[in-house]
């Protein structure tokens, strides 16, 4: 079980790196905070950390809302695995190349899209304590009682709304968003949503047994 754990950590934030060193821009998620480094001065992993907190406290938020307290634990216990991510998304930063070639670009995106998409589904099928990212989405899914897959879509969307005010106000140009982003917006949802269709009912089993 512990090797399942640490094997999720791993996929999500190789995922995450790997969508960043593609060359077709960052995940909708992390485009806040993609888009914010380029117009200041600190490193990706921190302002994934800074990002990664007002999730936390948005999922408090919702939780203490629907009194339900269990998750609350469960909320605060992201922030000491957030500081673990974001310090692996600047490991993996470091010793990832990046690529010029589209054709080389669109395969790194696909293979970005699967390992994000499957580890988040798995940390999710687990209820292991999930990355912020997709936390917030399960959060919201509970909330607005919507498939975890259809809130990553809106959520991703929603994303990429705040990345282009933050880049046209103060960059006067968009930052942070590609033809990369488009399409994880669209994939990571669905695989999120695929994976849970054909494996969910396994996983559990699994963590039961």
């Amino acid at each position: 079980m512990n090797f399942i754990i640490c094997f999720c950590v791993f996929i999500l934030m190789l995922g995450l790196t790997v969508k960043h060193k593609g060359g077709l821009r960052i995940a909708a998620n992390a485009s806040v905070s993609c888009s914010i480094l380029q117009i200041s001065t600190q490193n990706f992993g921190d302002l994934t950390f800074i990002e990664y907190v007002v999730f936390v406290f948005i999922q408090i938020w919702i939780h203490i809302s629907e009194k339900n307290k269990k998750r609350i634990l469960s909320d605060l216990l992201q922030l000491p695995l957030s500081l673990i991510f974001t310090r692996l998304l600047n490991i993996f930063s470091t010793y990832i190349p990046t690529s010029n070639q589209f054709g080389i670009q669109l395969l790194i995106l696909a293979m970005a899209i699967i390992c994000t998409g499957v580890g988040a589904a798995m940390s999710l099928s687990m209820q292991f304590v999930p990355n912020p990212g997709d936390g917030i989405v399960q959060a919201l899914a509970g909330r607005f009682n919507k498939s975890v897959g259809l809130t990553k879509n809106m959520f991703d969307c929603l994303s990429v709304c705040i990345t282009l005010c933050i880049s046209l106000i103060f960059a006067h140009t968009i930052l942070g968003i590609g033809i990369g982003t488009v399409i994880a917006v669209l994939g990571v949802g669905r695989v999120i949503a695929l994976f849970h269709h054909m494996f969910e009912s396994q996983i559990i089993e699994l963590v039961q047994g």
